[in-house]
């Protein structure tokens, strides 16, 4: 008798909480969005989604400077590539080739566009 009337306590108890934890989530996104908030949260994780790399992370990884020429931004990338090639870390080597094309594409828009072959060729 007791176990059963236990039980049942636990059983109003569950769902009891579930009710409250749905309703305090429903008023929780009814408050973002008047604020403003989920937007956010939603542009946010867009950006984070997509595969476009600022100009100044592409910097930080190549460990160059809005001064520094093409060929030695080339020079760098080349380097940094082959060492990831050889010690198996494909997602540090991908980084440097978007890092590569990002400056690359930012170069081009300003008509300091890549010069010589190696610019042109992506090393397999």
């Amino acid at each position: 008798m007791a176990a059963k009337i236990l039980a049942n306590l636990i059983v109003m108890g569950g769902g009891i909480l579930a009710r409250a934890v749905v309703q305090a989530y429903r008023q929780a996104l009814t408050n973002a969005s008047k604020n403003g908030v989920a937007q956010e949260a939603i542009q946010n994780t867009i950006r984070r989604a997509s595969k476009a790399m600022s100009e100044q992370e592409a910097r930080q990884i190549l460990g160059v400077t809005e001064e520094t020429p093409w060929e030695e931004i080339v020079r760098k990338y080349d380097t940094l590539f082959e060492n990831n090639a050889k010690n198996g870390s494909f997602y540090l080597q991908s980084k440097v080739h978007r890092a590569k094309e990002c400056l690359e594409a930012v170069h081009q828009s300003k008509g300091q566009g890549p010069q010589g072959s190696s610019s042109s060729s992506t090393p397999s």
